[in-house]
């Protein structure tokens, strides 16, 4: 296997629109296919390695720079990286795409929509941050920008989650065959 094209999927999107789970059922689809994969997740990094970050821009900026970081050092072991933070401003994830190689570096948005991520919160967060008890909360009193052109766009709220598997199934393709 060229480790050169072991590619990084950066998801990125708000809060609940479905990138861990997308991640992690592409994941295991990946390894059930022979193929070496892992799950780089924003919360789980949070609550170890950026466990010493907060929220605001500067700490934001400097989580995806050591996550961009660490699936640099796995793609160079071999390993596909899934990585599903919010990652909400473009210039943080320029950043991450030149860390871990723009060539390698797959930016995904995962585009659900504000109104629909809102209305599932299972954790509670935008109903806290709308009543102003969560600052700097993304998509409510701090910013997301979009990816301009993202490699691929899925919503797997609307078109189902094994669907938009396939579909970044697909997008790596033989790449690490």
């Amino acid at each position: 296997m060229r480790t050169d094209l072991t590619p990084t999927l950066w998801l990125t999107g708000l809060s609940g629109a479905g990138k861990t789970t997308l991640a992690r059922t592409l994941a295991q689809a990946l390894n059930d296919s022979g193929r070496h994969c892992t799950v780089l997740d924003g919360d789980a990094l949070r609550g170890g390695l950026n466990r010493d970050l907060g929220f605001d821009p500067d700490s934001r900026s400097e989580n995806i720079r050591r996550t961009a970081e660490v699936a640099r050092l796995m793609n160079d072991a071999g390993l596909i990286v899934v990585a599903a933070l919010i990652s909400p401003l473009r210039v943080d994830r320029a950043q991450a795409s030149f860390i871990v190689g723009a060539q390698r570096f797959l930016e995904i948005h995962v585009s659900t929509p504000l109104a629909v991520c809102e209305a599932a919160d299972a954790k509670g967060l935008y109903r806290k941050a709308r009543r102003g008890e969560l600052v700097q909360f993304t998509g409510v009193s701090a910013p997301y920008e979009a990816p301009e052109a993202p490699r691929l766009a899925v919503d797997p709220m609307r078109m189902g989650l094994q669907p938009a598997v396939s579909k970044l199934f697909g997008l790596i393709g033989d790449l690490t065959t």
